[in-house]
């Protein structure tokens, strides 16, 4: 990064809106546009329920996109929260909190509230009443007063309650003497659920204050306390979290400490932040998350000062394993940081079980390793995001390793059809620029297939073909040969996992396990939306390994794969080891239950 591009403003915008997403595909689309045409790099999150973005960038192009967004209906009465703020560190810290590339996902959930499936969800339009930061001190000041209608009559009837994680609250939280304030003490935000169900009586009757860090977190559990009934109506939230808090009481107010963030910033601090917090094993007074030191047992980020770090070998154990009498290793985090929004996602380590046994000395489960290939013009980094629910929700079994299928495809440009996108202006109807577009794979090509490492954008000769994916019966053989080179460097693996056309590799790849044997070994294969290329030697029934089908029914969404030409495919393994799901979802792999439950089912046999 030059000099004069460090000198330019910088900062991090943060905004969540819950609302109903009439069109996520154009609505992926429009942050794609915007994010890449101003270089903002970041999360963002897209549900059918509505959204949650913290990106970072030149403040110029921050408050360019709030006017686009602002533009759409879809964000009314949105809380835009823009800080000024120095630029990374370096690229390590940059990286390490997701702020090295722009990373747009499709989530089922915008928070995951509950680490199990629930009866009902939370319906958010009953969140608890919304508070300015004025409002919410002048209670805080007057407890005991009078707050509206439905307010308490002293202060005995009012508890302040922190939806945040145990490692926020260490190093800042609200204190107000004389007034009971709950702190959950969580390792993350989907035990809260648990946690209130567990702390109901506490809850009942009371005129209960929430607050997180910038608002998203107390939405849903306002909204899932008030939905108990009698005795749970009073729940109010401080409406832009401590965020605007701060912004409004400079001097931090009622706030002690610092406000945890979930970008490269790490922790904001009021002009009078006093350090709140201690390392974990000496007790010295210490908050600095930058080492992103962690317990090795539940992985929770844990304060050990530097002195403390110079001791080669010292076990950190957080205080919720110590209670559960767990111990374990602890190294420097080098995962992304999460947002407060963001489901958490299992570590994508390239070191076995084993190996890390023998370099840590700690003995642990082995999770199993799937190696996962992803779809036709797609790569490991989209594939990743795509799959981030499974990962979460397989963490405690199974570690996923993504990577980029060998042959490179041209950049295809389908020119706009100008109806009414007011935001595309005639100097940007063409595409984008080749540097700011992510390279695209694919695993199996046309048989006359010119590589595209070196070719510019392509326009597109007709619409698109739906079934362009029968075409592709080449390049096989390269693919195998880079799959075993993978192995070399990344193996072992238990499984692999196709999506799409990486659903066909990977049945190709079954097909010939026995030949491959000594240099591709693997137990299982789950193939997501698949369907048959080159197996015309082979009979029904006739390859021999555990295999798990998952694709859409047939009056399902799934408008790319057929139904019958993934069904087609599981006929090609054996009937008895072989387990069929069919989903009425799109062309995903679904994460909601009962799959998720089936897929568990499935891996369960090989742990």
């Amino acid at each position: 990064m030059s000099d004069l591009e460090r000198a330019e403003p910088y900062g991090v915008l943060l905004y969540y809106k819950y609302a109903s997403v009439p069109d996520l595909d154009e609505l992926v689309s429009f942050y794609e546009r915007s994010c890449n045409s101003l270089g903002l790099l970041g999360r963002v999150r897209l549900a059918a329920h509505g959204v949650n973005v913290t990106v970072g960038g030149k403040l110029s192009a921050l408050e360019e996109h709030i006017d686009v967004v602002k533009s759409n209906a879809l964000f009314e009465g949105t809380d835009f929260k823009l800080a000024s703020c120095d630029q990374p560190l370096n690229d390590k810290v940059a990286k390490e909190c997701g702020f090295t590339s722009l990373s747009i996902r499709v989530v089922e959930e915008l928070v995951t509230f509950s680490s199990h499936p629930l009866v009902r969800s939370p319906d958010i339009s009953f969140a608890g009443r919304h508070l300015s930061a004025l409002e919410f001190h002048s209670v805080l000041q007057s407890a005991g007063k009078l707050l509206d209608e439905g307010s308490p009559t002293s202060s005995e009837r009012l508890v302040l309650l922190d939806a945040r994680n145990l490692y926020e609250t260490r190093i800042g939280k609200f204190h107000t003497p004389g007034l009971e304030t709950l702190d959950p003490q969580i390792r993350q935000y989907s035990d809260l659920h648990d946690w209130i169900d567990d702390n109901s009586e506490r809850l009942q009757g009371k005129c209960i204050l929430m607050y997180c860090t910038g608002g998203i977190r107390c939405e849903m559990a306002s909204a899932y306390i008030k939905g108990k009934g009698s005795g749970f109506e009073n729940v109010y939230q401080l409406y832009g979290g401590i965020q605007r808090y701060l912004e409004q009481f400079p001097d931090g107010g009622f706030f002690k400490g610092k406000n945890f963030v979930f970008d490269h910033r790490i922790s904001v601090g009021s002009s009078n932040a006093n350090v709140i917090s201690t390392c974990l094993l000496c007790s010295c007074p210490f908050d600095d998350y930058s080492t992103r030191c962690r317990c090795a047992s539940c992985r929770m980020l844990v304060l050990v000062c530097d002195s403390c770090r110079q001791v080669e070998g010292s076990i950190y154990t957080c205080e919720l394993c110590q209670k559960h009498s767990k111990c374990g290793l602890s190294t420097p985090a080098t995962e992304n940081c999460k947002s407060e929004v963001l489901p958490r996602e299992i570590k994508l380590s390239t070191l076995s079980s084993e190996r890390q046994e023998k370099i840590t000395g700690f003995g642990a489960s082995r999770k199993l390793r799937i190696l996962c290939l992803h779809g036709f013009r797609q790569n490991a980094s989209s594939f990743k995001g795509r799959t981030a629910s499974l990962a979460k929700k397989l963490r405690n079994i199974a570690e996923l390793v993504f990577v980029d299928a060998p042959h490179e495809l041209c950049f295809i440009f389908q020119p706009p059809v100008i109806d009414g996108h007011s935001e595309l202006s005639t100097e940007h109807r063409g595409p984008p620029p080749k540097e700011k577009c992510k390279k695209k794979f694919a695993w199996l090509v046309p048989p006359d297939f010119t590589a595209g490492s070196e070719a510019d954008w392509k326009e597109a000769d007709g619409p698109f073909d739906p079934l362009q994916y029968q075409q592709q019966t080449g390049g096989f053989d390269s693919s195998l040969a880079y799959l075993k080179s993978m192995y070399l460097q990344e193996g072992p693996f238990d499984g692999i996992l196709g999506f799409s056309q990486g659903a066909a590799m990977a049945a190709l790849v079954c097909a010939h396990k026995d030949k491959l044997k000594g240099e591709m070994n693997f137990r299982f294969a789950i193939l997501c939306s698949g369907f048959t290329l080159n197996l015309a030697e082979f009979e029904h029934g006739s390859i021999n390994c555990p295999s798990l089908h998952i694709f859409g029914r047939d009056h399902g969404r799934d408008r790319q794969i057929p139904n019958k030409a993934s069904a087609d495919l599981s006929e090609y393994f054996e009937n008895g080891s072989r387990v069929v799901i069919q989903h009425d979802s799109g062309h995903i792999i679904p994460t909601r239950s009962p799959y998720i439950d089936e897929i568990k089912n499935f891996l369960q046999q090989f742990l």
